[in-house]
């Protein structure tokens, strides 16, 4: 990742979907943090080609969420 990329990942979007995944699943912030980075969601965010930091965290956030109950992701329709 570029540095800039990898800037607006950690500062603005990661943080939020951190936030989401403690709260909602009740996980400590480790817990979130390693699941998180071990998921193919994340694996798809981080690359810049995926545009996938289009989405809001709430988006993301279902969408680790639907990975980790599922094993699959299924990305949104654009509107």
């Amino acid at each position: 990742m570029d540095s800039k990329f990898n800037a607006i990942l950690s500062i603005s979007i990661i943080p939020k979907i951190m936030e989401l995944i403690v709260t909602r699943e009740s996980l400590d912030e480790d817990s979130a943090l390693t699941s998180f980075y071990e998921s193919k969601t994340y694996e798809l965010l981080s690359d810049k080609n995926t545009e996938m930091w289009h989405y809001s965290p709430m988006t993301l956030y279902q969408m680790w969420k639907e990975e980790k109950e599922k094993g699959e992701i299924n990305f949104p329709e654009e509107l």
